[in-house]
């Protein structure tokens, strides 16, 4: 989980990025995130572009940029209207897309130079037929591009049985390869899931992949009034987040993803099969069994108190 080395970077020089963006009524910053990605160190990407419905200058904004690449560097298309998550499955299945790695990409952020390099450096690590996906840190920045500080920085390793309870990774920097597309496609753009980020990172470790998380802020993630996810750095978006979890939220979550997980095959290994059976059962159970059932399933969150508020969770029957 820490950032990657330069003697890491070495990567083949013509692997292909489809940058998998989604828009809607983005017109007052997407220019800035398409002008970030132009800036890109590593040249081997293209745009797909998913607007759903937009009624501002978006298109135009989009229209002008294919202009002045051409159409092999961006691609406008139209999405389901069915609010963001469907419309970056949308994309992530769409068997028309041929790339080696895929990006998710939010129309109003600001990425980082060498964001591309950093992720196609070390999914160029990964066997080609293993699951990989990397997600990195990312650096907040107020409407006006100022910087608002860094996301927290997690430091218990990325698997399956976080993966069950929390999503570590914003979808904005995550990169993965074919094989996890792969996952992604056979799961089907319809699945009700909470987010395509945590989703990605839940199919990915159930089937034995890899996922790096990078210290590195590779994404500058634009707070604002229209943000459809807002950033969980400061403590009242916390505050925010706990409440939710009590109040039961993170139990639809949970049901969404039990269900969806329904789709693909059981987990790779034994132990994170017993972990998923462990876990459905500590959603089912009565007190304080459903407890025992928490405790031995393994799951965890990227804190001590983060995995204690589980517990609580499921003492109150949120979980």
């Amino acid at each position: 989980m820490s950032s990657l080395s330069r003697d890491d970077q070495t990567h083949a020089p013509e692997r292909r990025v489809a940058i998998l963006l989604c828009t809607r009524q983005g017109q007052h910053f997407l220019a800035e995130q398409l002008d970030s990605i132009d800036r890109q160190t590593y040249p081997h990407w293209t745009i797909i572009a998913s607007d759903d419905g937009s009624t501002d200058d978006t298109l135009e904004i989009l229209e002008r940029y294919r202009t002045r690449w051409g159409a092999e560097k961006l691609e406008i298309t139209h999405g389901p209207r069915r609010g963001f998550v469907a419309n970056f499955l949308s994309l992530a299945c769409r068997r028309s897309i041929h790339a080696d790695y895929f990006a998710f990409c939010d129309q109003d952020d600001v990425w980082a130079a060498d964001k591309l390099e950093r992720a196609v450096r070390w999914l160029d690590t990964v066997p080609v037929n293993k699951p990989a996906m990397y997600g990195s840190r990312t650096r907040s920045i107020d409407a006006q591009g100022r910087s608002m500080g860094l996301s927290r920085a997690f430091r218990r390793p990325p698997g399956f049985k976080n993966a069950l309870v929390q999503s570590i990774a914003g979808g904005n920097t995550i990169v993965f390869n074919q094989s996890a597309r792969q996952l992604l496609v056979g799961a089907g753009d319809d699945v009700i899931v909470a987010s395509h980020d945590w989703w990605t990172y839940l199919i990915v470790t159930s089937a034995g992949g890899s996922v790096f998380y990078d210290d590195y802020p590779s994404v500058g993630y634009r707070q604002h009034g229209a943000n459809a996810m807002g950033e969980n750095t400061r403590w009242r978006s916390r505050l925010r987040r706990a409440l939710q979890l009590l109040r039961g939220q993170l139990g639809e979550w949970n049901r969404m993803h039990l269900k969806a997980l329904e789709r693909l095959p059981a987990p790779a290994t034994h132990d994170q099969q017993n972990a998923l059976r462990c876990f459905r059962e500590s959603r089912t159970a009565r007190l304080p069994i459903n407890v025992f059932w928490l405790v031995r399933s393994g799951v965890y969150r990227q804190t001590r108190l983060e995995t204690l508020s589980l517990i609580l969770a499921a003492m109150l029957k949120r979980l």
